[in-house]
């Protein structure tokens, strides 16, 4: 934020940079997508403030469009995100596709509070209505719930709601990182790949995973070089 306050700012700057500072905050296919969406807002003058202007920006979802919107500009707009899902499903008592959960949340977002209501969802399925031992005796919600803890849980496979991460030890997202990690310092030469990426005995892997990372624009091999953007 404080090295680019601006979308110009993040425009003109390379690639590399941005992903350079990107570096522990997540997937850096967030932080290429963060650098095209800057260009796109300086390309239109403004940054878009309707749902089809913000969805057309790369990187950016349903989710990320209506959350602009809501805590952004202060627009009507429901936010749906796994904690906000988990409550109407739950309190719906059914197992919801994703256009079923926006249109409940659609329906009942009221007019001119979508700041509020939006944070406040959020907060009551973050702290009340849990995905492990909820609070039901503290829950607002509780008398018109369809599901008050009891039986199968709802929410369980409901579009939106969050299920546990694959394990990172050992994973692929955790050769892409390393790599990411290892080109802050420099370019990387393609017979050091496996032991950069921790797998010295896995070459065959390793340019496999580094191969994602060339196709989604993140690094660039360059004569038996891997190096950032």
């Amino acid at each position: 934020m404080s090295a680019y306050a601006t979308p110009l700012q993040c425009a003109n700057a390379a690639l590399g940079d941005v992903l350079e500072l990107w570096l522990g905050l997540g997937y850096p296919r967030r932080a290429r997508n963060l650098h095209l969406a800057a260009q796109q807002v300086c390309a239109l003058g403004e940054f878009p403030r309707t749902l089809d202007g913000l969805l057309a920006l790369p990187g950016v979802g349903a989710y990320t469009a209506r959350a602009v919107m809501a805590f952004a500009f202060e627009l009507d707009a429901a936010v749906v995100d796994t904690n906000v899902a988990r409550v109407y499903a739950r309190v719906g008592g059914l197992s919801l596709t994703a256009r079923q959960v926006q249109v409940a949340a659609d329906s009942a977002l009221p007019s001119g509070l979508s700041w509020e209501w939006n944070q406040c969802l959020m907060d009551l399925g973050a702290v009340l209505c849990r995905p492990l031992n909820p609070d039901c005796d503290s829950c607002p919600l509780a008398a018109r719930c369809a599901w008050r803890g009891r039986g199968d849980d709802p929410a369980i496979g409901s579009a939106g709601v969050s299920t546990r991460q694959s394990r990172f030890a050992g994973s692929d997202r955790q050769g892409r990182g390393r790599l990411m990690k290892a080109l802050v310092d420099g370019p990387v030469p393609a017979h050091r790949l496996a032991h950069t990426m921790g797998w010295p005995d896995q070459g065959e892997r390793a340019g496999r995973v580094a191969a994602t990372l060339v196709a989604d624009g993140l690094v660039v091999l360059d004569n038996q070089w891997y190096r950032h953007p």
